[in-house]
């Protein structure tokens, strides 16, 4: 079932904001304060299953500590895009590169589930964050520092079933972060949280990736969430980049404002009117 596309504007609104990439101007952005985050660049990156030819040749370049959110309707490719750059699947043809070396613990991927191990408590679930340094001394210290980076250091000896909705993401949040991830891919992590909690761990993400400085993808079918977090937005119509969208607004975002607004509904209303080209 394909999930929809949340907007808080009115048709008629969407209808007479159709001009919006083409004329997209790159200006200043902010960037966090330290960048650890690598640059990452894309040439002629295709994928398939089976007949399926999902990605049809994306070229992209993401510089050093970029945010980037990627927007499509379902079926598009852009958590296959994610995933690949993740490392989670094969690529059949092109290629993806990171400036600069990089291992594969320095990518994490955090997912719309929290995923997290019933049987272990809090802490635990963080420590698995590390991967062979599990076994260190300091592993204890590393999750602890995660957890409080999230706002959750009093829930340590917590079991995930006692945890709301929000507070397990926040758990797994602090999993992805306790390697100080160079690359870290958000994969709908939001998406099954009410609004309040949604924005909440908007905040949370805005705020931990200026305070580490890591290259961020973000895939999303939200569009306020887009244009609330990201520094770039693409719109990926079948398995190509259709608009690549600066977004140029001060941070911290003022959400509500008619700025984002104002691209939000670009967005929107080029992906609604892409069921007329169809």
């Amino acid at each position: 079932m394909e999930t929809a596309l949340r907007t808080s504007l009115p048709e008629t609104e969407l209808a007479s904001r159709a001009n919006f990439a083409p004329h997209a101007r790159v200006v200043r952005e902010e960037r966090p304060v330290h960048t650890s985050g690598p640059p990452l660049s894309i040439r002629g990156l295709r994928k398939s299953f089976g007949d399926n030819e999902v990605l049809r040749g994306i070229d992209l370049h993401i510089p050093a500590g970029q945010f980037v959110a990627v927007v499509g309707k379902s079926g598009c490719g852009k958590s296959t895009l994610l995933r690949l750059i993740a490392g989670l699947e094969r690529i059949d043809a092109g290629s993806i590169s990171f400036g600069g070396e990089i291992q594969p613990e320095d990518i994490r991927v955090m997912f719309q589930e929290p995923r997290l191990l019933p049987w272990a408590r809090v802490l635990a679930n963080v420590e698995v964050g590390l991967g062979r340094d599990r076994a260190s001394g300091d592993a204890h210290a590393r999750a602890e520092k995660a957890l409080a980076e999230v706002g959750l250091a009093d829930k340590r000896e917590q079991w995930p079933s006692v945890l709301s909705g929000g507070q397990k993401q926040r758990v797994a949040l602090a999993r992805a972060l306790v390697s100080r991830p160079r690359v870290l891919a958000f994969d709908e992590p939001l998406g099954a949280l009410d609004a309040l909690t949604r924005i909440s761990m908007q905040r949370l993400l805005e705020r931990v990736w200026r305070d580490q400085g890591f290259t961020a993808i973000l895939v999303t079918h939200d569009v306020a969430e887009a244009v609330a977090l990201a520094d770039r937005v693409l719109v990926i119509e079948e398995g190509r980049i259709a608009h690549d969208v600066v977004v140029n607004a001060a941070r911290p975002r003022q959400r509500g404002s008619a700025e984002l607004a104002g691209l939000e509904g670009s967005i929107l209303s080029h992906l609604l009117s892409a069921d007329d080209r169809t």
